[in-house]
């Protein structure tokens, strides 16, 4: 029998932060160089990170891309 399947969830600043233990300015940093997974706008002044993008760059944050992530 198959697990059913979890949605994915929206992840705002602060628990990116917190899981990733990275600095605002260098989450941003690494965004525009392409080794972090971007932001999704969830409403007009919302946005956040897709948790599976997240725990992607976590398995391997040193060779993540926007070629082979999730972003």
């Amino acid at each position: 029998m198959s697990s059913p399947v979890q949605p994915d969830r929206y992840l705002r600043l602060g628990a990116v932060l917190d899981r990733t233990g990275l600095g605002r300015s260098t989450i941003y940093r690494k965004i525009k160089e392409g080794t972090f997974p971007s932001q999704v706008r969830i409403s007009t002044r919302c946005a956040g990170w897709l948790e599976s993008a997240i725990n992607d760059w976590l398995k391997n944050p040193a060779r993540w891309t926007t070629e082979n992530g999730s972003s």
